[in-house]
């Protein structure tokens, strides 16, 4: 039996405990740390998981799954240093922050796999890419994948690649809510009931992705399917490459990337 416990019980660390739940782990096989009170009983009520502080962590669990803000790593890093051994596996959950920090920081030779989650984890549909660090073997990678495969799908890259993959998958609901929420309010300029409007392209959404995603034919060829010569898709289509938004979609992307690496950089000895 492998013991997780989740360092920061936000809205992602919520959701893995919730998906590992759901994907056959008892409470007794997790725990997790929280700095609020209320926010702890409130978890320990909903899922019958303890909360406990850093050191009782590390003394028992295999595997310590970190889930704050990268820009509250240090606190937990200065508590850990003194408690972790090599049988701990540190899964890193924090965007932009190399492994290479938590090596420096921590025992040579504990093992670090870095995870770049999102959030459709709150709904079991996550997409989580992962890497190793210097000292995480196989084993230590073919575990992260059963773990996170509760909550959604599983990728491993190089490392070199985290902050490439950050900027796609890890802020990349936030690109769709953004292109639906735009949409939405151009069906209520047109006339339509927000409701009546939300449904259409919510829903439109969920079949486009389910396309994609089952048929594993390329957008382009989707989106061709749609577009008939002459016909309204394709007026639509004209507007948005007028308006740039392709190349748009290209720089915010990148943009994002770049914030990744000043993320890492900033936490650079």
């Amino acid at each position: 039996m492998t013991t997780i416990a989740v360092l920061g019980a936000g809205k992602i660390g919520e959701a893995l405990l919730s998906g590992l739940l759901s994907g056959g782990r008892r409470p007794e096989e997790l725990m997790f740390t929280e700095r609020y009170e209320e926010r702890a009983a409130e978890l320990t009520k909903q899922y019958g998981v303890r909360a406990v502080d850093v050191p009782t962590a590390a003394a028992e669990a295999e595997v310590l799954v970190v889930a704050v803000k990268p820009q509250d790593i240090d606190p937990v890093l200065d508590e850990l240093a003194p408690v972790v051994s090599d049988r701990n596996l540190i899964v890193s959950l924090c965007a932009g922050l190399p492994t290479g920090l938590y090596e420096r920081k921590l025992p040579d030779s504990v093992p670090v796999v870095r995870v770049m989650p999102n959030t459709p984890m709150v709904v079991g549909k996550a997409m989580s890419v992962i890497s190793a660090g210097k000292h995480a073997r196989a084993q230590h990678l073919e575990l992260v994948e059963e773990l996170l495969s509760s909550v959604g799908e599983v990728v491993r890259v190089p490392e070199a690649q985290q902050d490439a993959v950050t900027a796609l998958s890890g802020s990349g609901p936030a690109y769709f809510f953004y292109l639906v929420e735009a949409m939405i309010d151009a069906g209520i300029l047109l006339g339509i009931p927000r409701n009546v409007a939300e449904k259409l392209i919510i829903q439109s959404a969920v079949g486009a992705a389910a396309m994609m995603a089952e048929t594993g034919t390329h957008p382009v060829i989707l989106r061709e399917a749609v577009t008939s010569p002459a016909g309204t898709t394709i007026m639509a289509i004209r507007e948005l490459e007028r308006h740039g938004v392709r190349a748009a979609l290209l720089a915010a992307i990148e943009a994002a990337r770049d914030r990744s690496q000043e993320l890492g950089k900033a936490h650079e000895a």
